[in-house]
């Protein structure tokens, strides 16, 4: 009997297995189909509550079949030539075109605005484009506006499902054979992220068709990352301790019973964690934050589940051979125990406060820089990091026209008094001209246009002093909307929802902890460590993103994502850590508990947070001013809290504080 149970024991593994390849065979396209449901406008992310919105609402009594503005924009330094001017007025663009108009400056430019399609406007800029590809000789002829810009994010983003997955996938692979130093257990764990990352696409794309909820570039981008560094982070947590129990146990199918146990709490927890803290974006007013919270929370989900089945599986059916060359034999040492680890620990104890008085003092060196942050956000030309036809074009629209020539802002208001309104409006610095665009439903629509271009900083702000100015006159009712309004209150809504997330966050991530590690003290210690990693984070990308990278700053939502994926991965290597250390302190008393609990999990813990920071690295090959802070946030934020905070100042603050980190459960009265 026993002989027959020990035949089949493979036989759930194998059918784990062969479900998974099942699985994701069928799910996998889906990786490669979700930039079809993917919206990247952000007029489309505004809660209804904004003002911004609610003109959009209204603008539609107007019959307003004009659409999104694409503006074609012709420059010849010498003078336009008649001819010049016959070529952009003969062609046939795809969408109500206006009449060439001439640049009121010079006789060097001319414009049409084109009102595309606002439900497929990058198919008609590409359109647009390719009418005009071929201009007169001399003649420089762009295609700008809110529609090209769309369309370039659009093209931006279209790296995403090839050029950022083979990058990650290729530096994870690195780090994983550099670790393991086998060339089938990489293999074996990307395949656990790749399965996962089918999974959490086929999920995110039923729920996007079905508009339950929003995705964009930036949230596919940070799925993609999310989802190859937290499988590869609970990989390695799993791996580790099965060749652990290798050492000591001949059976693979026990050593692996062991290790699964061993490690899904914290595992579980860990996943629960980063879902709980990314769940909260559900607070944001914001559509895009709301949606990249769970489109995040399903990577995590599919991550642990890939991990605690397929990846198990798949290594009990390999046992040792899993670790060719290098097989742990039964009864070997285990090279924890004598190696760097080791002597971090004997050095924490030796000294254990004047280490973590010293690492908080360098990491509140950081802290100091945090002001010079800029947080406030950018123009949407901004945003791309290498050239493209929008900003080129609207660079030349500047030059010889008003900056919000093509894409005015909208001013709504009660007809009776529109004349008011106008001169209200006109008046306004900033303001370049006020245009009636008609009557519907009792109000008037009046077209802005402003000095500067509409996505700039100092649109914004005339934005602003025009609303101030609207408002003001009695009985208008007055509500200014179009594409700068709608930026001035995407901003404004980030900067409510840090101020809103942030502390629900903390106080989420504090409840798992002190489930998880019975105590009510080492949670608060635990979350001060990761929010001081955060904060010295942020200073040092303020230096880099203002001196070494000249970024024009960085929009609010920028350390809004930031915090929440700091906070959320450091607590990850935190509870890595801590539920050894827990585990231990039950045998062995906390001090002796947490240098052996470090020496055993710092070389996986570390390695993990190489893997995580390598993989958010790899977000920088998609030309986007976002991701490229994020991927640096993230990345260094990650690094630092695995090589200084988790491993200097949380043991070396635990064994200063001893028995009592445990408050109030019964680890905290025990032998130290």
């Amino acid at each position: 009997m026993h002989a027959t149970r020990s035949r089949t024991r493979w036989l759930l593994p194998a059918l784990v297995a062969v479900a998974w390849l099942a699985l994701g065979g069928f799910s996998g396209p889906f990786a490669g189909k979700l930039s079809e449901v993917a919206v990247n406008d952000s007029t489309a992310f505004l809660p209804s509550s904004a003002e911004a919105t609610k003109v959009a609402e209204q603008v539609k009594a107007f019959g307003d079949a004009r659409g999104l503005p694409a503006v074609v924009v012709a420059e010849r330094a010498s003078g336009l030539t008649q001819a010049d001017r016959d070529y952009l007025g003969g062609r046939d663009f795809p969408g109500e075109a206006s009449p060439v108009i001439p640049s009121p400056r010079d006789d060097q430019a001319a414009q049409v605005v084109v009102a595309v399609d606002p439900g497929d406007p990058a198919g008609a800029v590409e359109d647009i484009r390719a009418k005009v590809a071929d201009p007169p000789d001399g003649l420089t002829v762009l295609v700008t506006g809110p529609a090209a810009q769309v369309a370039d994010l659009k093209e931006a983003f279209g790296g995403i499902d090839g050029l950022l997955l083979l990058v990650a996938g290729a530096v994870v692979a690195l780090i994983l054979v550099l670790v393991y130093r086998s060339p089938l257990l990489p293999l074996v764990v990307l395949l656990s992220g790749v399965f996962a990352l089918g999974l959490a696409s086929l999920a995110v794309y039923l729920l996007a068709d079905g508009d339950v909820i929003d995705l964009n570039g930036q949230s596919q981008g940070i799925l993609f990352i999310l989802v190859f560094g937290a499988a590869t982070d609970y990989a390695l947590l799993l791996v580790s301790r099965f060749r652990e129990e290798l050492r000591d146990t001949e059976d693979r199918y026990q050593a692996m019973r062991v290790a699964w146990r061993a490690t899904v709490e914290p595992i579980a927890a860990s996943a629960g964690t980063v879902v709980l803290g990314v769940l909260c974006l559900l607070f944001s007013d914001l559509n895009s934050n709301k949606g990249l919270g769970p489109v995040a929370a399903i990577g995590i989900g599919a991550a642990l589940l890939a991990s605690v089945t397929f990846l198990p599986a798949v290594l009990v059916l390999l046992g040792r051979s899993a670790f060719w060359p290098l097989r742990p034999k039964l009864g070997s040492p285990h090279p924890e125990a004598s190696g760097l680890w080791a002597r971090v620990a004997r050095m924490i104890s030796a000294r254990p406060r004047a280490t973590w008085v010293l690492t908080a003092v360098v990491l509140l060196a950081g802290v100091a820089f945090v002001p010079q942050l800029k947080a406030s956000g950018t123009a949407q030309s901004d945003v791309f990091l290498t050239e493209v036809d929008s900003v080129a074009g609207q660079e030349v629209l500047s030059r010889h026209f008003p900056g919000g020539s093509g894409a005015p802002t909208v001013v709504l208001a009660r007809a009776g008094q529109a004349e008011a309104v106008t001169r209200a409006a006109a008046d306004v610095d900033g303001v370049s001209d006020v245009r009636p665009a008609g009557e519907a439903s009792g109000l008037v629509r009046l077209d802005v246009v402003l000095d500067d271009p509409a996505d700039s900083e100092a649109a914004i702000t005339t934005v602003q002093r025009l609303r101030d100015a609207v408002r003001a006159v009695p009985d208008a009712d007055a509500k200014v909307g179009g594409p700068t309004a709608t930026q001035l209150d995407t901003q404004t809504t980030s900067e409510r929802d840090r101020l809103v997330i942030i502390p629900i966050v903390l106080l989420v991530i504090f409840l798992v902890l002190a489930l998880l590690l019975r105590s009510l003290l080492a949670p608060l210690l635990l979350i001060a460590t990761v929010v001081l990693s955060f904060a010295a984070t942020m200073g040092v990308a303020a230096l880099v993103f203002n001196g070494l990278f000249d970024f024009p700053g960085a929009d609010p939502v920028v350390p809004l994502f930031g915090f929440v994926f700091l906070v959320a991965l450091g607590i990850d290597y935190n509870i890595f850590l801590m539920t050894r250390v827990r585990e231990e302190s039950a045998e062995l008393g906390t001090r002796a508990g947490v240098l052996r609990g470090l020496t055993i999990t710092g070389g996986v813990i570390t390695s993990a947070g190489v893997v995580l920071a390598a993989t958010f690295s790899a977000l920088a090959v998609l030309p986007i001013l976002f991701l490229a802070q994020i991927a640096f946030i993230v990345a260094f934020g990650v690094l630092l809290d695995t090589f200084v905070v988790r491993s200097l100042l949380v043991p070396a603050l635990a064994v200063d504080v001893g028995k009592r980190i445990w408050w109030p459960s019964r680890l905290a009265r025990g032998r130290d």
